[in-house]
């Protein structure tokens, strides 16, 4: 087991511990294991109707492969997670050039996840650059400078109060000079006025269409996990204000509500594509369904 794996089933041991261990400890399967099981998804922000639906594809599972007993069900039940939660294919920059576009409130551990998926990427010999595109926080640049210089990797910034697209303008030309093959955008972490933040991410996107015409762009929202249904909420909000491409979920060690990642899978019908587990600049990886279904249950 990798120790990133390890540190995943740590993480989530709150959840498993809170509402799933006592159901799947027994043995028979009634009706009343149902019950339960529906009801242990909601508390774990699975949410009404994906914890219904699955359970209800649980129903039919047991029913078609005769299965048993609970050990077997919870296997099914991880196949059936996995099945709604897994990306269909890899990382489109995985293995090509390109921006990504990071968005999501303050203090969902944004700053930090962009110096995180920095070295991730250098560690598989990409070269990344970093723009501090969010100029309307104090201190936003100066944060992800010490991320930077952990990654070891080149950062463009402007004056606090700047124009994004300026910032991202300057940032793509030393990022050509460079010759790197990714830019990761840190973007303001606003909500309270989405016609601002579109109006913002708009112009930034223009700028890498036209500056970088051939180079793809993913825009990926950063959300806490330990907020539960909070996240879900922001995570809608940010799809009206911008054309989501993935999720990044932080803080997955430290909640009991680790099933709001199925809840944001099956409403929002975008790929998570990267989780973390905690605060080392290793701990933040791409997401992979299997693993996570077998953690959570």
């Amino acid at each position: 087991m990798s120790n990133f794996l390890t540190k995943l089933k740590d993480g989530l041991k709150k959840t498993r511990n809170s509402w799933f261990d006592a159901i799947f400890g027994e043995d028979r399967i009634s009706d009343e294991f149902f019950e339960e099981l529906e009801e242990s998804m909601i508390l774990a922000d699975m949410g009404v109707e994906t914890s219904t639906s699955l359970v209800e594809a649980l129903r039919q599972r047991i029913k078609d492969d005769k299965l048993k007993n609970r050990a077997e069900a919870r296997e099914a039940l991880i196949s059936l997670i996995a099945q709604r939660i897994a990306p269909e294919g890899s990382f489109p920059l995985d293995d090509k050039a390109g921006v990504i576009l990071i968005v999501g409130v303050n203090g969902v551990g944004k700053t930090t996840s962009i110096g995180k998926i920095a070295h991730e990427y250098k560690s598989r010999g990409r070269k990344p650059m970093l723009a501090a595109a969010d100029t309307f926080r104090a201190a936003a640049a100066e944060q992800l400078g010490i991320w930077a210089e952990r990654a070891g990797v080149p950062m463009v910034r402007h004056q606090e109060g700047s124009d994004p697209a300026a910032v991202v303008y300057d940032a793509i030309a030393s990022y050509k000079a460079k010759g790197c093959d990714l830019l990761i955008v840190d973007t303001a972490g606003r909500l309270h006025n989405k016609k601002n933040l579109m109006n913002e991410l708009s112009k930034i996107r223009k700028v890498i269409e036209r500056e970088l015409p051939n180079v793809p762009c993913q825009v990926l929202l950063v959300l806490d996990a330990t907020t539960g249904q909070n996240a879900l909420a922001q995570a809608l909000a940010f799809q009206e204000a911008s054309d989501l491409d993935g999720v990044i979920l932080t803080k997955l060690d430290g909640t009991a509500k680790g099933g709001v990642v199925v809840n944001i899978c099956n409403t929002l019908h975008v790929p998570v594509r990267f989780i973390g587990v905690g605060e080392g600049i290793d701990d933040l990886k791409p997401f992979d369904g299997q693993e996570f279904a077998q953690a959570l249950l």
